[in-house]
Order: C-alpha cells, then sequence, then structure tokens
C-alpha cells in the first residue's frame, strides 16, 4: 500500500474534520463580507488547506511539451512523470513538425507580435489568411478572430444582444456564453440540458410576450463536461420558426470529428446553414486565438467595433495564425483522416476500460471522457491517488460543473495507445474503489 494511501487511512478523522475534503467554490462565491479582501482570505486558507493535504488538483505546471507521458509539478509541490489525459491536444498538432516550423517562420518573417488591435492594424497577411481558411472550411462566408475562444463566446453575444433582448442556454453552456448572456441582458433563459422540446416552449413563451426584439439560442457541439450532442438541426428549425438566431460553439468538436473534421455541425448535416458558429483554436488547432463564423456580413462588420473582446484586445499574433493555419492544413487532408480514426480508436478503448474497472463513463465517444465520481470528497481521494501513481487526469468540480458531481475530464490525443489507456483506466479503477471503501468504512464520513 503506497504512503499516501496509508496517510488517508490514519488521518481521515482529521480530513474531515478540518475541511479539505468539504466545501466547493460555491461556497466562496457569493460569502457576505466588509473588504474584498477578508472574501478572498476565506478561499485562500481553504486552498491552502487542500494543498497541504495534497487534495488541490488545480493550478500544476507541464514541465515539457504537452504529449501522452509528461512531467507534472502540482501546486504543493511535488513532481511525478507519467500517462497525460489532461491536455486539450487531441490530434497532437502541437508536436507536429510542419506546425512548429510554420509558427517558426512566421516569427522570423513577423514578429511574435501582431502590435495592434485588429479594428486599427492588427491583422496581417497570415489573419486574413486564416479568416479565408476557416470561412472555407465551416462553409460560412464571413469569419471574426479573437484572441482566445472563451473571448470569442463572450464578446459575439455581447456585440449582438442588446438588454431588451433575450439569450436561451442550453443550462450546461460555456461559461463565456453565459457570462456573455448576462452581461448582455437581463433577460436570460436557461433550458433543460439537450431538450429542444424546452427550447421550443421557450421560444414560443419569449414571442408570445416579446415580438419586438431579437432572440439569440445558444448551444454547443460536443458539451465537455457530459461528452453529448444536441439535435442541431431541431434547433435550428425552431429559430426560424421564432424569428431566433442560432449560435452553435464548437470549441471541442471540429478538427476532431465528423467528416474532414467538421465536427458535430457536419456530422448533422448542418454544415454552412446555422446562423452563427463559435470555436477555439486550443483543443485541436495548436493555438490560443477564437472565431466567430457568419454568412451575414453585415453581422462581421457589426461585430468589429461592438464585440469590446475583439475590438479592444490586440489581434491574434502571426506565430498563432500560422500555426493554426498548417494545423488546419493538416486537419482537412489524409493525415487528419488517420488521426482522427487513430483518437476514436482510444476514446473507444479508454471508455470501455473504464466501464470494466468500475467507473461510470458519460455521454457518447468523443475526444472528451468524463469519468464520473460524485461526491467532492470521492473525487479529491481519487485525483490524489491518481497523481501519485502517474495518471494525468483533470478533476472537475463547482463551478465547472454541479456540487456533488465531480468527474474527471479526460482529454483523449490520437497518440495515446492501448496499454497506456488501459494502464490508465485500472489506476483511476483502483483508486476510485479505494475512496468509497475509505468513507464506506468511516461513521464520520
Amino acid at each position: 500500500m503506497s504512503k499516501l494511501r496509508e496517510k488517508f487511512i490514519r488521518e481521515l478523522p482529521v480530513l474531515l474534520a478540518n475541511g479539505a475534503l468539504g466545501g466547493s467554490m460555491a461556497d466562496f462565491a457569493e460569502l457576505p463580507c466588509k473588504h474584498v479582501e477578508e472574501r478572498a482570505r476565506f478561499y485562500f486558507d481553504w486552498q491552502e488547506n487542500r494543498k497541504r493535504w495534497q487534495v488541490w488538483p488545480f493550478t500544476n505546471t507541464i514541465l515539457q511539451a504537452p504529449g501522452t507521458k509528461v512531467t507534472i509539478e502540482n501546486a504543493s509541490g511535488v513532481e511525478r512523470t507519467g500517462l497525460n489525459f489532461a491536455s486539450q491536444d487531441y490530434l497532437g498538432m502541437s508536436a507536429h513538425a510542419r506546425v512548429r516550423e510554420a509558427v517558426i517562420d512566421a516569427v522570423r518573417e513577423f514578429s511574435p507580435h501582431s502590435a495592434s488591435a485588429p479594428v486599427l492594424q492588427g491583422n496581417t497577411r497570415l489573419s486574413l489568411r486564416l479568416e479565408g481558411a476557416l470561412a472555407d472550411f465551416v462553409q460560412m462566408e464571413n469569419v471574426l478572430l479573437f484572441p482566445t475562444g472563451w473571448a470569442a463566446g463572450f464578446g459575439t453575444i455581447t456585440g449582438l444582444i442588446r438588454k431588451s433582448d433575450h439569450v436561451v442556454l442550453d443550462q450546461y453552456a460555456h461559461n463565456c456564453c453565459v457570462q456573455g448572456a448576462m452581461a448582455a441582458t437581463p433577460n436570460v433563459h436557461r433550458v433543460r440540458h439537450l431538450s429542444s422540446e424546452s427550447f421550443l416552449k421557450q421560444l414560443r413563451r419569449i414571442r408570445a410576450a416579446d415580438t419586438e426584439n431579437a432572440i439569440l439560442v445558444v448551444t454547443e457541439g460536443i458539451f465537455s463536461m457530459d461528452a453529448d450532442t444536441p439535435d442541431i438541426p431541431a434547433l435550428q428549425a425552431a429559430c426560424r420558426e421564432y424569428d431566433a438566431m442560432l449560435l452553435v460553439d464548437v470549441a471541442h468538436d471540429l478538427g476532431a470529428c465528423g467528416p474532414s473534421g467538421t465536427g458535430t455541425v457536419g456530422l448533422q448535416g448542418m454544415l454552412g446553414k446555422v446562423d452563427l458558429v463559435i470555436g477555439s483554436f486550443s483543443k485541436v488547432f495548436a493555438s490560443n486565438g477564437g472565431f466567430v463564423a457568419t454568412r451575414s456580413v453585415a453581422v462581421k462588420e457589426y461585430l468589429r467595433p461592438y464585440s469590446s473582446s475583439h475590438t479592444f484586445s490586440n489581434a491574434i499574433s502571426p506565430p498563432q495564425c500560422a500555426g493554426v493555419l498548417s494545423a488546419l492544413e493538416i486537419v482537412r487532408g489524409s493525415e487528419g483522416d488517420e488521426l482522427r480514426l487513430q483518437l476514436i480508436r482510444a476514446v473507444n478503448c479508454l471508455r470501455e476500460a473504464l466501464q470494466r474497472a468500475g467507473v461510470r463513463v458519460l455521454g457518447q465517444p468523443g475526444p472528451l471522457v468524463p469519468a464520473f465520481l460524485g461526491p467532492e470528497r470521492l473525487g479529491r481521494i481519487t485525483q490524489a491517488l491518481c497523481f501519485e501513481a502517474g495518471v494525468f487526469a483533470n478533476l472537475v468540480e463547482f463551478p465547472a460543473v454541479s456540487v456533488g458531481a465531480s468527474r474527471f475530464r479526460m482529454q483523449v490525443m490520437a497518440s495515446h495507445t492501448a496499454e497506456q489507456v488501459e494502464r490508465a483506466a485500472d489506476i483511476i479503477g483502483e483508486a476510485y474503489l479505494f475512496a468509497n471503501q475509505l468513507f464506506a468504512g468511516s461513521k464520520d464520513a
């Protein structure tokens, strides 16, 4: 038995009493205080206590390029080398020689910096080429670039929506879209996850009371915490019926799945038929940055001055544009097809291995494999033991998921081997079983 397991058995009453296994970030979000630092201090003390007990899974440091095997230093200063299921590099583009060379060439030609906002003179030949290449890829004539994927979601919604308008979101929509909606209008409506009928009923209710103002409907190609997908044709049809606009966030699926990498939109036969598509370069295309695509040139031009995260941010840099362009060329070619085939093989292998190990797997096969753990105390013990054993997977807690619904959001790469996947699943299963047995035997749990 490992020293950490022995410590958890021996010290469990202390861990339960001192709060390291209890509470969540929800407890500090609205904490009343007279001074801002007071609220921050309560949170900081809770965080430091978790670090001391090695059950703080966040703010880790990767000590090399992201690959299937890496060395990580956690927030407690402990270093481990092991299997990596915590990096967003689904097709391995960050290690691809062509992508790296394209980035180096762009630094030599343009420098590392765009040195201006895109509404001034931050555009380059590379950024304009990237807009054109993306427009062709998603079959929507107009693309606008953003410095991050988060900025694309937030900026598109705040750029288009005004206080009298409405935003209708899937209850699990990404934070960038939720924050954008809340910043834009008080008329924010959350509907049941993946329920086309709930969207339709909400649109009907809004239009019965308001025939004058705009409605934006927001969903995702793949929901990253649950690995599931909406019925995009049904949502687009509902938007047509009630004179609303549909926005689909394709951050996790574009490039990683679908015919020629066109994601869920392509799989559902909706390529070029959705009102708005937003995406991120950070999952498949080896770079920060994001975009919005639209068939309307008027919408694109309206966003230039009114989307604050586009207007008041420095433009995406030339090396970033060059890397994404190179990755996009690979994604759309025969090599991309082969990488996606390798990825789905690894995904299916991991899902099957986790289920054999007694871990509940959510959603459908895709680059994200959510391994459900449940109460935070189970997730924290499981993650600590996995880290010790050299398996790195992102433990997700509130605010990314509901309180009491912690999980590993495992991110698979095309280069993961069957042996790596099965070993990771075995270690996760053993750690999760230990955590359950630990608390089952405790009167205080």
